[in-house]
């Protein structure tokens, strides 16, 4: 015959089980809902970045035009090119400063690269680079007399 208390222990454990199944039949369905909407989410994200690279490469195609204006208006410096600027010109630096309407010493940073031109200023130098050596000595001329 059975003991009392093993009887009761297996009872127990049955009930206790049965209670488990139940709660993790709940846990399941949740994890598995759960699961689906992240598919889901996953799904559209896709859909929504094609999209989105359709419509940059739609804008950029409109925009390249505008782009490319901008950057033949922009103007380059480089170190180099300014000193090579100057020595074809046949300039001092302090020749070269009253022109562009800065301190030899500015002149001298703009060539050693610890420095760069202000935008007015690059474009001066961009009007200097298109001219020659008797402009260059008639413009400065013209400035110490002035």
């Amino acid at each position: 015959m059975p003991n009392i208390a093993s009887v009761f222990k297996e009872e127990i454990a049955r009930l206790v089980r049965r209670q488990l199944r139940s709660e993790t039949e709940r846990l399941k369905k949740a994890s598995s809902h759960h699961r689906s909407e992240i598919v889901a989410l996953k799904r559209r994200i896709e859909a929504l970045e094609k999209q989105i690279s359709r419509l940059e490469k739609m804008v950029s195609k409109k925009a390249a035009p505008a782009v490319a204006e901008e950057s033949e208006t922009k103007l380059r410096f480089r170190p180099q090119g300014a000193r090579a600027q100057r020595t074809r010109l046949g300039l001092s630096a302090a020749e070269m400063g009253a022109l562009v309407g800065v301190s030899a010493q500015t002149i001298y940073n703009w060539e050693a690269g610890t420095t760069r031109p202000r935008a007015e200023q690059l474009a001066i130098i961009a009007a200097i680079r298109k001219m020659g050596k008797r402009e260059v000595k008639v413009r400065l001329d013209q400035m110490q007399t002035a």
